[in-house]
Formats: C-alpha cells, sequence, structure tokens
C-alpha cells in the first residue's frame, strides 16, 4: 500500500511540474508580458528592498513581468543558486544577476546561455565569466577609495586602520576592500592597514571581529567597513568602549541605523550607492537586450556614489541615495 500511494505521489509531483513550466506560457509573465528574472544577493534588507522598487519601476514603465528573488542572508549561495534554477523554468526572456559567489554559481549561468537568455549583472560583476553582455553596479573601486581619502583626512593622515569587510567572494567586497586598501598604500605613507576581517554581512560577527581587532591594536584610530551591517556593528563597540571620537569608523551604503549613527556622530561618515537606480538601469537594460539580443551596450554601466555625513546628508541630490 505504502509503495503504491508513493508511485501515485510521485506521479502527482511530475504532473505538476509539467503543468507549472507549461503555464508559464511564451512570454513567461503575467498576462502574456515578457519575464525579467532578477535574482539579488538579498531581499529582506533596506538596500535590496530600494534596488526591488527600481527594478520593478522600470519593468511596469516597460510593459515587463520582473520577478524579484533574492536569499534572505548574503552567506546563503547554495539557496541562489537554487533560485537561479528555479528562475530557470519560469522562461524568462532576460536575467539580472548579482552573484554572491560568482565560481560556485557558474554551471548555473551556463545554462542560460545554452538558452541564449541574455544576462545582465548588477551590484556585483561574474569575474572570469563572459556570460552577462554587461554589469550595472557601483565603481566600488572609487568608492572604496574616496572612503579612504575621508578617514585619512580626518586622522590628519597617520595612524593605523583596519577594515571590516563583509565578503571575500563577491566583487562588491574585494573591490570595496581594494580600492580602500589600494588608496592608502599609494597615498598614505603614515597609515597602514592593520587587519582584514570577514563577516558575510552578520553584525554580530561583524561585533565580535571589531572587539577583537580593537584589542589586538590598541593605537587603532580608525576602522572601515564595506557595508552598513559592518559600520552599525563596528560603531556598536567602539561606543561599548567609551572611544567615539578616538576610533573613526567609516562605512558603506545607507540604513536607518547607520543614518541614525552618523548623525549623533558615532559613525564619521559614509559612501552610499544608488539602490534605485541600479535595479532601475538593470531592467531597462534587459528590456533593451530582449528586444535586440546583439544590441551593443558598455561592458559596465556606473550607477554611482556619494560621501555623505552629517554636514551634507541632508542635501537633496544625496538623500535621493540614501535608504532606511
Amino acid at each position: 500500500m505504502r509503495k503504491k500511494m508513493a508511485i501515485l505521489a510521485a506521479f502527482s509531483i511530475a504532473a505538476l511540474g509539467l503543468t507549472a513550466c507549461g503555464d508559464s506560457g511564451a512570454g513567461g509573465g503575467e498576462g502574456g508580458q515578457d519575464l525579467v528574472a532578477v535574482i539579488a544577493k538579498g531581499y529582506a534588507s533596506p538596500f535590496w528592498a530600494t534596488v526591488k522598487k527600481g527594478a520593478e519601476d522600470a519593468g511596469k514603465e516597460a510593459g515587463v513581468t520582473v520577478d524579484f528573488r533574492g536569499p534572505d542572508t548574503e552567506s546563503d549561495v547554495n539557496k541562489q543558486v537554487d533560485q537561479l534554477n528555479q528562475a530557470l523554468v519560469k522562461n524568462p526572456k532576460a536575467l539580472v544577476f548579482a552573484a554572491l559567489d560568482s565560481e560556485a554559481e557558474a554551471t548555473a549561468l551556463e545554462q542560460y546561455r545554452q538558452k541564449e537568455i541574455p544576462v545582465v549583472a548588477f551590484d556585483s560583476g561574474v569575474p572570469g565569466s563572459d556570460i552577462p553582455v554587461t554589469t550595472v553596479a557601483t565603481d566600488n573601486k572609487a568608492a572604496g577609495a574616496e572612503a579612504a581619502k575621508k578617514l585619512a583626512e580626518a586622522m590628519d593622515n597617520k595612524g593605523e586602520v583596519a577594515i571590516v569587510c563583509h565578503s571575500q567572494t563577491s566583487v562588491t567586497g574585494t573591490d570595496r576592500r581594494d580600492g580602500f586598501k589600494e588608496e592608502i598604500e599609494k597615498n598614505y605613507p603614515d597609515i597602514k592597514v592593520v587587519d582584514v576581517q570577514y563577516n558575510d554581512s552578520d553584525q554580530a560577527k561583524a561585533q565580535q571581529q571589531t572587539d577583537a581587532i580593537i584589542s589586538g591594536h590598541p593605537e587603532l584610530k580608525g576602522l572601515y567597513a564595506t557595508d552598513d551591517d559592518g559600520a552599525v556593528g563596528a560603531a556598536n563597540v567602539v561606543k561599548q568602549k567609551g572611544m567615539v571620537g578616538k576610533i573613526l569608523v567609516v562605512g558603506f551604503d545607507s540604513g536607518k541605523d547607520q543614518l541614525d549613527r552618523i548623525r549623533n556622530g558615532e559613525i564619521f561618515g559614509s559612501v552610499t550607492q544608488n539602490p534605485y537606480k541600479m535595479g532601475y538601469d538593470a531592467v531597462m537594460l534587459a528590456v533593451d537586450l530582449i528586444k535586440d539580443k546583439n544590441k551593443k551596450v558598455d561592458e559596465f554601466v556606473d550607477s554611482g556614489f556619494h560621501w555623505y555625513d552629517k554636514d551634507n546628508m541632508d542635501d537633496e541630490e544625496i538623500k535621493k541615495a540614501l535608504y532606511e
């Protein structure tokens, strides 16, 4: 009896799978619209919510269906691979993709090439791969260098600094890290980067690492965090140790916690991307490629960045790029 029920269940699952594939239709989207699958590095954070808004607004404007997905955390590479594979089953006309780990996701991306589905990378590129037609992103190296300049100036161009980095596998993490380090090493001989730690965008982990960094380097004068979780985590430790103003924290991105800490002086300043524009531009480029797969587009489209601190964060241009 159990064997018979198992066989029936298997047939039912297979039938459901066939129905799901069939329902996607030629266009793949709602009402016969073309479907653009968007796979981000995260989903729930304010940053990705703002990217999602930009992507969906572009979809409405262009008359396509945008299916926006992402793992719950930016360390869940396996979940993102699953989402890539699930999106492929829906027969999208284009993929917009922010890679968590380009090597781990290479096989899944190859399937998109085989089906001649154009891929637009965003936020993170896909190093070593020629599959994405273009990449829409912040120039993270330049943004990291800007953070280095601002922190160096505030430190009187001398002292020890450490980096609290959100990822050593995604391009955003490595470029923000390298842009900062290279700027310091090239132009600030009296500043030394004494440590680099990686926290997978985990605020609690960033706090533990910051505590260890400060304990191991009592002469530390600056901390650079490559995302908002790291910045808030580092600022929390500096405050707990009564070292606000003695150790300067410079961050990346925005979010309410980071904005509040910049206003009250716990974080010196930060570099913000333009997440809405990133999502919007990436989907619009995908639509262009749906219309013409041979359309010539730039390999890299810079979605821009701004340095902000308590003195300029209420400027209209900056406010457009900030999010809570």
